[in-house]
């Protein structure tokens, strides 16, 4: 909440601004949230809950958006204990579905009255050497004491290079545009037989599509997801997964590795319900001969539609500040930059422990992440400052990426 009025012509970026002859509003918060997903609204309930002033900034034009972009038989694989974000549990009696998680979402947004300002985007996250200086794609300027980016690690698609070289004939698309099997002709290839891909592959099957599923298994949970050994010891796997596997510990360390190289387990469906769906099994796609796919076999195939399941990566092109390793991985400790006193991140993969890109893992890393935050200091109310050098018409905009 924004309140007040204060002169900030003793900021560097302000001053900047002033010397520019366009209208642009320019508006100070003690804390700023980039991302309304789940981490998002998780570190906002945190932030409320001591009675901090923020602004959480959303690209999405209302909560939930991400959630309910996804394919239509989307299910968590949480129970609704495990599904919740902390001090509201979702209302759901099994696994939630993608509107339901969506539609939680938006509830929790409204039940503890966190300050998101929808529509916008950061386009720049710098530092002025005063406090950071964000960047809006309307021309606005959002000033901040900290920050904390929860985009989370699943905004951009990664393909393999050769996926450019198949014909213009085969529709492509990443797993984050799949709606619906009957969207589709037959013959479709999904590339990736991680949970995604499966989860896919085994959706268009059922709706009579021919399916090749291509990739090494990455293994599977022993036990069917929802029998009721799973239930019973879902408590002791959620401990495992918080405070078990995490980057300090041995085997954490040994389970990150893995999962780099070949991806999660499969949690819902297992080999059986793959082949039982009608899916055929290949290997790796290893190149494209002639505009097809070629399997590690030497088989050609020739699908209408290929679905990339293989995975995502963050989207940090927006932070320009060094805190970027050589590989172009975000350098942080538990959600705390290296580089950048101030800056703290939020939802990514394997964050701390395997659970913190999921909703089970959010609360432990944003707890965390408050004590860091409480560490550098909390200020009281925001302040704004407007300096149009024209006449604006429309409310004052702040920006912000959806995520988490």
């Amino acid at each position: 909440m924004l309140t007040g009025r204060h002169q900030l012509s003793g900021n560097p970026a302000a001053r900047r601004i002033a010397r520019q002859d366009v209208a642009v509003a320019i508006t100070h918060t003690p804390i700023a949230v980039v991302g309304g997903g789940q981490a998002g609204l998780a570190m906002g309930y945190h932030l409320r809950r001591i009675g901090v002033s923020f602004v959480i900034l959303d690209a999405a034009a209302r909560t939930g958006e991400a959630w309910r972009s996804r394919w239509d038989t989307l299910r968590l694989f949480s129970l609704p204990r495990y599904a919740s974000l902390p001090g509201l549990p979702i209302q759901t009696a099994s696994y939630p579905t993608r509107d339901e998680m969506a539609d939680y979402l938006e509830r929790y947004a409204e039940c503890f009255d966190l300050p998101i300002r929808h529509r916008t985007r950061v386009r720049r996250l710098s530092h002025d050497g005063s406090c950071f200086v964000l960047e809006t794609t309307d021309g606005d300027i959002l000033l901040a004491d900290q920050v904390v980016v929860a985009t989370g690690g699943h905004l951009r698609p990664v393909r393999p290079d050769f996926a450019g070289e198949l014909d213009p004939s085969i529709r492509q698309l990443d797993a984050i545009d799949y709606r619906r099997a009957t969207e589709y002709a037959d013959d479709v290839l999904v590339v990736g037989a991680g949970t995604a891909g499966s989860d896919i592959a085994i959706d268009l099957a059922r709706q009579g599509h021919r399916t090749v599923l291509a990739g090494p298994h990455p293994g599977e949970i022993p036990l069917p997801l929802d029998s009721l050994a799973v239930r019973l010891l879902m408590p002791l796997v959620a401990h495992a997964l918080l405070h078990l596997f995490t980057l300090s510990t041995p085997m954490g360390r040994r389970l990150h590795r893995r999962i780099q190289r070949r991806g999660t387990p499969l949690i819902r469906y297992r080999r059986s319900d793959i082949a039982a769906a009608g899916v055929r099994r290949v290997g790796y796609i290893v190149r494209i001969v002639e505009g097809r796919p070629q399997v590690d076999d030497g088989t050609i195939l020739d699908p209408r539609t290929v679905v990339w399941c293989t995975g995502f990566a963050p989207d940090h092109s927006w932070i320009d500040l060094p805190v970027f390793g050589r590989d172009g991985r975000v350098r942080q400790r538990r959600g705390v930059a290296c580089g950048r006193p101030g800056l703290y991140f939020l939802g990514l993969s394997f964050q701390h422990s395997v659970a913190s890109g999921a909703v089970l893992g959010l609360d432990q890393d944003a707890r965390y992440l408050l004590r860091a935050l409480s560490r550098r200091g909390l200020r009281g109310p925001a302040v704004t400052a407007v300096r149009p050098s024209t006449p604006r018409a429309g409310p004052i905009a702040a920006t912000g990426l959806a995520g988490g």
